[in-house]
Formats: C-alpha cells, sequence, structure tokens
C-alpha cells in the first residue's frame, strides 16, 4: 500500500528500501506527512510539554471508558522509580515487560502498561518521534494483507480516523535517521490487548494513555524501543 513520504535522496531511499525490508510487518498509516525540511533532522529530546488540563481537551470522537479491573494493575498508568542517564522527556519501551515509561525528572517515570508486537514483528532500537497525530487514518501493509487477507483486505484503501479504527485515539509516527520505520506508538480499541503480545508490530496503549501521552511529549522525542 504506497504511503507519503518525504523527498529524500539517493542514500535516504536506500536506507528507506532496507528498513522496510526489515520492518514491513508493522502497522502503516497514512496521513499529511511532516514536513520534508524536518523529517530527515536529527532532533534532541524534548523537555516534556505541559498537559492540557483547562479546558478540558474536546474530542472529535467519543473516548469509551475502560473497566481497569479487567486490566492487571501493574499495567496501570502510575509513577515509578526509574533512574537513568536518558534525558527528561525520552519514551522508553521495554516490550518484554509490557511497559512504556516516561522519564521525568528526579529519578522518575510515568509507566503505562501497553501491547507489542507477536514474536517476529516487533521494532527495536532507537527512534525519533517525527510527528504525531489526532485520530489517526489507518493502511495495513501489503504484508499484512497478504498475511490475513481476510482480516485486513478489505481494508487495503485505509480507514479513516474515529472509534473503529485499530489506531485508536492518537499515534506517533517513529523514524531512524529520517525514514519511517512504519512502526508506532498508538491507541486501541481492544483494552484487553494491554499487557500482551499480539499486534502486527506496533506499541499500542489503551486510548486515554496514549493521549496523556500525546500530550506530555513533543517533535523529536527520543524514543528507545529495547
Amino acid at each position: 500500500m504506497p504511503m507519503s513520504r518525504p523527498e529524500t535522496g539517493p542514500l535516504a531511499r536506500l536506507l528507506a528500501t532496507s528498513l522496510v525490508c526489515l520492518t514491513i510487518a508493522g502497522c502503516a498509516t497514512s496521513g499529511p506527512p511532516p514536513n520534508s525540511a524536518n523529517a530527515g533532522a536529527s532532533a534532541p529530546a524534548l523537555a516534556l510539554v505541559e498537559k492540557r488540563k483547562t479546558p478540558p481537551r474536546q474530542e472529535k470522537f467519543p473516548v469509551p471508558d475502560v473497566d481497569m479491573g479487567r486490566i492487571p494493575k501493574q499495567f496501570h498508568k502510575q509513577t515509578v522509580d526509574y533512574p537513568t542517564a536518558e534525558p527528561v522527556g525520552t519514551v522508553i519501551v521495554d516490550p518484554g515487560s509490557r511497559f512504556l515509561y516516561l522519564v521525568q525528572p528526579g529519578g522518575k517515570a510515568l509507566r503505562y502498561g501497553v501491547g507489542v508486537g507477536a514474536a517476529g514483528r516487533a521494532f527495536s532500537g532507537t527512534a525519533d518521534l517525527a510527528y504525531k497525530r489526532e485520530w489517526p487514518r489507518w493502511t495495513p501493509t501489503p504484508n499484512m494483507i497478504k498475511r490475513n487477507p481476510e482480516r485486513y483486505g478489505k481494508h487495503a484503501g485505509g480507514v479513516d480516523g474515529g472509534p473503529g479504527n485499530p489506531m485508536g485515539a492518537r499515534a506517533l509516527y517513529l523514524f531512524q535517521d529520517g525514514v519511517d520505520t512504519l512502526y508506532r506508538i498508538h491507541g486501541t480499541n481492544e483494552p484487553s490487548s494491554i499487557g500482551k503480545a499480539v499486534s502486527a508490530g506496533c506499541i499500542r496503549m489503551l486510548n486515554q494513555d496514549v493521549i496523556d501521552l500525546y500530550d506530555r511529549v513533543g517533535k523529536g522525542a527520543k524514543v528507545i524501543v529495547k
């Protein structure tokens, strides 16, 4: 499924080709591409973005309540001790433990429960948050359609953002060296998948949690997936 991408030179195209071959099992999404002047830039991690408190955010679509009693307590959002040399504002994902950490001052972190990629479909490494979208459009990759045509074939043309979109309420787009990894941190309309390895490779969060994370991190933030 073709995706809109910023213009790149021969070296970047070669990197993109190699990377897509390695990561094509991930979540492909479509939407307004990042500014081509910024997509290739290696931006430093940004300080936390102040969370909006007043007035409350008006969502384009309703965000269903989640029965947290059905989700193990360790996957509830909480502040934890997390000494690290990474700067405040860095996002660190530990797929093995099914946790995402947002580094805070004073040796602390906000910890969120996540769903991660099934075996053989997970991304790992260091990336930059190139851009982020509210209620993003989703398009399955050709590899996803090939692997499960019954499930994904009908969505080959893409799915608009909304409550039925598997990307949920927000998406954060991960790039390496200016090249789209095709992997995202995004919401989900399947809360029961949190704490499990079931996704097509992306990192999924409760919609309430990804909205919270979206408001706290800015473009250029460093993302580490162990």
